[in-house]
């Protein structure tokens, strides 16, 4: 496992992770953080194109297909990987944020937006932290929807 420190944003589709996680990162990129992120996609996704070269690797059986730039790199596992082993794969970054990952064993951010009608997608109690329009009565500490600038002091305490 890393000795990054990793969190998981979790909530129910529709509450805005992305969009805070966005911010989030934004935030801490001005703080001169090294910023990783992972995103659980429950859908299948694909990033590559039909009739492009690693398209045709791919099909043609590749289990590990690699696009690389000057400027980037993909790296296409075609089959399962656990989460764990993409963490392992991650370096040279100050901290890991995930999307969704629930059942982890890192600090849970959970958001909650009341216009869902969906509640938390975790007990308080068991929350790092709780991003909310509608807060809660826990002891756990609780931001608004937009105050990543909180967030981001928290997440950073330690570590300033």
């Amino acid at each position: 496992m890393t000795d990054i420190p990793i969190f998981s944003v979790v909530a129910f589709s529709g509450t805005g992770k992305t969009t805070f996680i966005e911010k989030l990162v934004a935030e801490l990129k001005s703080r001169g953080r090294r910023v990783a992120v992972i995103k659980h996609d429950a859908h299948e996704f694909d990033i590559d194109h039909e009739g492009k070269d690693s398209w045709r690797f791919t099909r043609a059986g590749a289990d590990i297909t690699v696009v690389a730039s000057g400027s980037k790199v993909a790296i296409m596992e075609n089959r399962p990987v656990q989460l764990e082993t993409l963490l392992s794969r991650i370096s040279d970054v100050d901290i890991i944020l995930t999307e969704g990952y629930k059942s982890g064993m890192w600090p849970k951010i959970a958001m909650k937006r009341s216009g869902t009608g969906k509640p938390l997608p975790l007990p308080a109690d068991e929350c790092f932290a709780i991003v909310t329009d509608d807060p809660e009565e826990t002891k756990t500490p609780c931001f608004g929807l937009e105050d990543v600038h909180g967030l981001a002091d928290l997440i950073l305490g330690n570590r300033e």
